[in-house]
């Protein structure tokens, strides 16, 4: 029995990203605007050429299909954005300031817009591109618990954080758990604005609060 194209394996490119170019940064644009629109189902190839105002043609001279567009895209939208959430320059300074300044970060980036949009396009498409899922899952919440874990396990041999042997990993999931309070998933559903800095900070703050009580030296 012959497949139809969407039951067919679809196969993403394994290239690292092309350099932005000019054309291929309009493409990149376009693209966002199409599947934010129209979600990955929804978006064509030419609809994305219209919206990037070149031709097919010119389209195909960049990306293959509309899987690899749409790879290419989660991936732009992913770099650098962790490591530089995840960056700790000084690790002697106390654990509660390098935390309450990280889960900032981490959270101010969780609730853009831009990222929110991309994190249901992501989820939209996962079922048809799980290759995209998983590349979108390594890129942040595992590199950023990994980086995390790993500046804990620093602390512990300090004496600043946890037990020798606790799971460093652990924690590091419970933090960012516990830094985002509720903000992202009312966001993802559509039922709250984006929370002011304010807000952000009062939340990070309950989270690290809690976090310590858990996990700080005193208390295990």
């Amino acid at each position: 029995m012959t497949m139809n194209k969407l039951e067919r394996p679809i196969e993403l490119a394994k290239t690292d990203p092309a350099p932005d170019t000019g054309k291929r940064k309009d493409i990149l644009d376009g693209a966002r605007r199409v599947f934010r629109a129209a979600g990955f189902d929804g978006a064509s190839m030419d609809k994305i050429a219209a919206a990037a105002k070149v031709s097919k043609g010119t389209l195909y001279v960049y990306f293959r299909s509309k899987e690899e567009l749409f790879e290419a895209l989660v991936q732009l939208d992913r770099k650098d954005a962790a490591e530089q959430i995840f960056k700790i320059e000084d690790h002697d300074a106390d654990p509660k300031e390098v935390l309450l300044q990280l889960g900032e970060r981490f959270v101010k980036l969780m609730a853009d817009p831009d990222h929110i949009a991309l994190i249901r396009m992501v989820i939209g498409a996962a079922e048809k591109l799980p290759e995209v899922g998983r590349m979108f899952f390594e890129m942040g919440p595992c590199f950023g618990i990994e980086q995390l874990a790993t500046y804990f396990d620093g602390q512990v041999a300090r004496g600043r954080l946890m037990k020798v042997g606790e799971d460093t990993t652990m924690a590091a999931t419970h933090f960012l758990t516990l830094c985002q309070g509720s903000i992202t998933k009312r966001l993802l559903f559509g039922l709250a604005e984006r929370p002011t800095d304010a807000e952000i900070r009062a939340t990070v703050e309950s989270g690290v609060r809690v976090f310590l009580r858990a996990y700080a030296p005193d208390c295990v």
